[in-house]
């Protein structure tokens, strides 16, 4: 490698790098030949490239902002529909209650019918009763006076010592003596 640097250093009197070349700065030529190429790929960039990214980014900017206004709009819409059920919702337990109260309403006046119609038959089957009881004590009162009667006549003919044989003689001993029993018997309580 010193053979190298020895038959450069022969041909030309300073060495590489020692004649004034600046690490930093390249040379004339470079410079004009890169700036040729920017300058190329720069308007390559600026016709071709940079209006496709813009039209791109432009439909990006509106399907961000079309989904944005749309997510918006679904968002009214599920606001919108949340509060309508809502009100529905409390108009659904609205008429609960009333079927509720309108039920128990029902209810009560069912019972107080019922309460009714249990009164009616009560004082239905108290007047039979009645009207039974009447009747029995009508005909056991009726039964009595005919016995009591008939005994009133053996004892008045045991007493008289003859026998009634007339009815209306009879009849007349009969209810006299049955009001004469009558008379004394509320005087006795």
């Amino acid at each position: 490698m010193t053979n190298v640097i020895y038959y450069l250093a022969a041909e030309a009197e300073t060495l590489p790098l020692e004649g004034g070349n600046s690490i930093l700065l390249p040379k004339a030529y470079d410079i004009v030949w890169s700036a040729v190429v920017f300058i190329v790929i720069f308007l390559i960039m600026w016709k071709y490239v940079l209006p496709r990214f813009s039209d791109m980014m432009t439909e990006r900017e509106d399907r961000i902002k079309g989904g944005i206004e749309r997510a918006q709009a679904a968002q009214a819409e599920a606001k919108a529909a949340l509060e309508k059920n809502n009100a529905q919702l409390a108009e659904a337990r609205a008429e609960a209650a009333e079927i509720r109260e309108a039920a128990r309403e029902k209810g009560k006046q069912i019972q107080a019918e019922m309460r009714e119609e249990a009164e009616a038959e009560s004082r239905r089957i108290v007047e039979a009763g009645e009207k039974q009881l009447a009747a029995n004590r009508d005909q056991v009162v009726a039964e009595l006076r005919s016995e009591l009667g008939q005994n009133s006549i053996n004892l008045a003919e045991q007493l008289l010592g003859t026998e009634l044989s007339d009815n209306t003689r009879r009849s007349g001993t009969i209810d006299s003596f049955l009001s004469e029993l009558d008379n004394v018997s509320p005087a006795g309580k």
